[in-house]
């Protein structure tokens, strides 16, 4: 008997017809894909508030149900929940449709802060298991930490109060160096006559 998945041809072909099915099952279904945001804003020196936004769109050709948004594993003890909830539950998300959720956290905490995906389950008609699809994760967050601007501008203070005398005496010496060395209108006219 002939083992014809050591032929290359028939294994390559095996494997475009399985892919092929595999689509084809697939595109008959909802697919989920979701984007998760953060933006942060300093209220002041020991209280930062994170505003958290999901977006769940549904790039399939059918329905999903009974789809569900999950994001709480923000750590209690850096963050508190002042605005909305962290999940969030629809009825049915059509195919080509979008849904978005938002609530706020804030933080005393000065932390850098490695958040993980939301995740989203749904039901599909033809599956009796829920299916679940993940977010995009988010960068680590800096909590309560300055920004690239503020620490260079205190760097650039530090600097001038350290060798500020010191770049002075350095800019007034080569002002008059400058001068004494460049020649003068006057002197410059002379040459140009004889």
């Amino acid at each position: 008997m002939a083992n014809y998945f050591t032929c290359p041809i028939v294994s390559v072909a095996c494997a475009i017809s399985i892919l092929c099915l595999a689509l084809a099952e697939s595109a008959n279904s909802p697919f989920i894909v979701a984007h998760k945001r953060v933006s942060r804003t300093k209220v002041n020196s020991d209280l930062e508030r994170l505003s958290v936004s999901v977006d769940i769109y549904n790039t399939g050709s059918e329905p999903a149900y009974d789809v569900a948004l999950y994001d709480d594993n923000w750590a209690e003890e850096v963050f508190d929940t002042v605005i909305g909830n962290t999940s969030k539950t629809w009825e049915k998300l059509d195919a080509g449709s979008l849904v978005s959720h938002s609530f706020e956290l804030e933080s005393k905490v000065k932390t850098v802060y490695y958040g993980t995906p939301a995740l989203i389950t749904y039901r599909v008609p033809t599956k009796s298991k829920l299916q679940e699809a993940y977010s995009t994760p988010i960068l680590p967050l800096r909590i309560l930490s300055e920004s690239a601007a503020e620490n260079k501008f205190q760097i650039a203070k530090m600097l001038l109060a350290k060798y500020g005398s010191l770049i002075s005496v350095v800019l007034i010496v080569a002002i008059f160096a400058n001068i004494f060395t460049s020649p003068t209108k006057a002197s410059a006219g002379k040459k140009k006559k004889h």
